[in-house]
């Protein structure tokens, strides 16, 4: 199938600040309130960091993923990738860290990807593919006022996240349009939270990585709750024409070995001093410590994946900035993976 690339915007427009046994999975995750971006709050706008969740909206039902799911595997005490150096830097070690979310619109659109949160008995709509062979057929509920990635008017890619509670499940559309009664997409994906299946080999999913989206996203009431228990997804300039587990897809012609290969994981480095970030920036760069990052797609170097939310401080946010590709380095997951087929980890 063609290769996707990932829109490269500045989506901000905000200047820069300047080998062991793997690990037990983290503790459960918060709760999840999807956020919106007020139309009212400008993109500069700051957030409290103590801002709590609104007390109408349904806590969720689930989590990312089980308990053992590789994306909440602690890596930080995981050995370095043997060519780890190389890795990063053709990621890029001088590039710095952009969080790809935040409050307010940037361009009219809420900064970020956003998540629609399904109500009980949401009707089902037929969902077109491009490509239909490696994307789950659904139906999917899709309601007439879902968010898109962009705005409604984007041309970028247009992701749809769809979170469904009380099913624990997720839908993800890429290049999403609504069509007649229904929606087209470019691909598409479901995912059972509440199971470690991965999607057949060689399969994309509403990411290049063939990976959920959802599972990687910085959301702000993981923020909020004091942690992140989960991996987060990042995407490079260029990538290798291979995968590594958990991806299931590959997004590139070039077989390079210094390109990092879909589904790399890398971590923030235990010396990378973090105790003087703002309290936003610091939860998340300590998840990036433990949990490490995830390469989901090609795109701007180091640019991190979040839901947008207007509780967010941008502020708080570019202190993320400060960090480049140096202060990352790669990781060896190979001892964790049970089954090539599952998401969950030995142990």
């Amino acid at each position: 199938m063609p290769l996707r690339l990932t829109a490269l915007a500045a989506v901000l427009g905000l200047a820069a600040c300047g080998s062991t046994a793997p690990g037990a999975a983290g503790p459960s995750d918060p709760v999840f309130v999807p956020g919106s971006a007020a139309p009212s709050v400008s993109a500069s706008a700051v957030a409290s960091p103590s801002a709590k969740a609104s007390p109408s909206a349904a806590p969720a039902a689930c989590g990312v993923f089980p308990a053992n799911s590789v994306w909440r595997a602690d890596v930080s005490k995981l050995p370095v990738h043997r060519s780890s150096g190389a890795l990063v830097n053709s990621i890029g070690a001088g590039a710095h860290m952009h969080p790809d979310f935040g409050s307010g619109l940037w361009e009219g659109a809420p900064i970020g990807i956003p998540v629609t949160a399904i109500k009980p008995g949401q009707k089902t709509v037929k969902v077109s593919f491009e490509y239909a062979g490696e994307s789950d057929k659904g139906p999917y509920p899709v309601p007439a006022d879902a968010k898109v990635e962009g705005g409604r008017g984007s041309d970028g890619d247009r992701h749809v996240i769809l979170y469904d509670a009380a099913g624990c499940k997720v839908y993800e559309l890429f290049a999403a349009y609504p069509s007649g009664a229904g929606w087209r997409a470019g691909s598409g994906a479901i995912y059972d939270l509440r199971s470690n299946k991965l999607r057949p080999a060689g399969w994309t999913s509403a990411d290049a990585a063939g990976l959920s989206i959802f599972a990687g996203l910085v959301r702000y009431d993981e923020v909020a709750a004091g942690r992140i228990t989960h991996a987060l997804r990042i995407t490079v300039p260029r990538s290798r024409n291979t995968y590594l587990w958990p991806a299931r897809h590959a997004a590139s012609n070039s077989a390079d070995a210094n390109l990092p290969p879909m589904g790399l994981r890398l971590r923030l480095k235990a010396s990378v001093d973090t105790s003087k970030m703002p309290k936003q920036a610091r939860i998340i760069a300590e998840a990036m410590k433990k949990y490490g990052v995830i390469v989901a797609d090609n795109g701007s170097p180091w640019y991190l994946s979040g839901a947008p939310d207007d509780r967010w401080s941008n502020d708080a946010l570019r202190a993320l900035k400060n960090l480049s590709g140096s202060n990352f380095e790669a990781v060896d997951t190979s001892g964790l993976m049970a089954d090539k087929n599952s998401g969950a980890v030995r142990g």
